[in-house]
């Protein structure tokens, strides 16, 4: 019988923020802003996540920013027979998504490689220039496992901007097939490309090596909660009328940056104001995994469920009767996201199990705010 493990690198992750043996924690003041190192020409690539379905490779190489006059191509090699072969080559993306200057662009290469052999293990090098690679190993699918290990992890708190050490241990000493980070990759809302590059620096280690799925939650995209609404545009303090509140272009370049490596979307056609989708599957081991978007159709609850508190969201009326919120315009995921999800469990073809990732959980013991429960 196939199994699922979950590694307790998650945990970790968590923990490893306040260690037992800590000192006793600082008060808190106004971080420094995060900044790009300068990096020489043969550490112009930062990291590189890929993954493989329907024999399709899909990976995202992330540039720092490159200079006026270096090159604007990337390749993409496989060791075949202890040769290395060229199989792929990428312009790097510069969409500006704010004020253009040169922190504010995209700086990606992305690969699509078709027949690809799933079957094997192939070593790769991402290419720049003349002195820069970048290498990895693309796994060949662990079908014939038992035991599938995927390890995940959830918020990556600025109170850490250092590397992780103690998290890459872990992470190599469970050897997952599989790492999904669900969320809040980034808390710096403002500062994209630096942060994703700290991500990068960070996490880049274990990635390298192993399909990873990452998939952006509120933070972000630079807010402290969302209700995508369908792309909308929110104007409420705290976004509780539904919508994104910083602009598209800022939006589509985290969702690039932490998406553009996964499987082809079920259906891309964009949501409003132009902001695309990313909902799939990939299947790792004979896994069936669904990667949904679970907050960006999702309706804002101002002025849509009665109030019940000093916000919008908040609930802190024991009495309240939970079928007062369960109206029909309040949308949880949509019905297109729901279509894929109804196909995706009814197909089994070279399925044993299946998992849905979501970047928030669906229930939760802590129902009242404010210190109630």
């Amino acid at each position: 019988m196939k199994k699922i493990f979950l590694s307790a690198s998650a945990l970790l992750m968590l923990s490893s923020l306040n260690p037992l043996n800590a000192a006793p924690k600082k008060k808190k003041g106004r971080r420094a802003p995060l900044t790009i190192p300068a990096v020489t020409a043969d550490k112009q690539i930062c990291f590189a996540l890929y993954t493989v379905q329907d024999n399709i490779l899909k990976m995202t190489a992330q540039l720092y920013p490159l200079a006026a006059g270096a090159s604007r191509e990337v390749r993409l090699e496989v060791e075949v027979d202890g040769q290395w072969k060229e199989i792929a080559k990428a312009i790097v993306d510069e969409t500006s998504y704010t004020v253009p200057n040169e922190a504010s662009k995209r700086w990606t290469a992305n690969f699509r490689v078709e027949n690809w052999d799933h079957t094997k293990s192939f070593k790769y090098r991402v290419r720049h220039g003349e002195s820069c690679n970048y290498g990895g190993l693309i796994r060949r699918d662990p079908i014939n496992k038992a035991e599938i290990v995927v390890a995940a992890f959830t918020g990556n708190s600025n109170g850490d901007r250092g590397l992780k050490p103690d998290l890459i241990h872990n992470i190599k000493a469970h050897d997952p097939d599989l790492l999904f980070f669900s969320g809040d990759q980034s808390y710096d809302h403002r500062n994209h490309l630096a942060a994703w590059l700290l991500f990068g620096r960070q996490f880049g280690e274990v990635i390298r090596n192993r399909p990873t799925i990452s998939i952006p939650d509120d933070h972000d995209v630079g807010q402290g909660n969302l209700w995508g609404h369908s792309g909308r545009k929110s104007t409420l303090s705290g976004g509780s009328d539904g919508g994104y509140q910083l602009p598209v272009p800022y939006v589509q370049a985290v969702e690039h940056a932490q998406t553009s490596n996964l499987p082809d979307p079920y259906d891309a056609t964009p949501v409003d104001r132009g902001i695309g989708v990313y909902y799939t599957d990939l299947n790792v081991g004979g896994i069936d995994f669904a990667i949904i978007e679970d907050r960006k159709f999702k309706t804002g609850p101002a002025n849509i469920i009665p109030k019940m508190g000093p916000r919008p969201d908040h609930i802190n009326d024991p009495k309240y009767d939970p079928k007062s919120i369960d109206l029909p315009e309040a949308k949880l995921l949509g019905d297109r996201q729901l279509k894929f999800l109804n196909d995706w469990s009814n197909d089994w073809d070279g399925v044993t199990m299946k998992s849905v990732l979501t970047a928030s959980i669906f229930a939760g013991g802590a129902h009242i705010h404010h210190g109630k429960r």
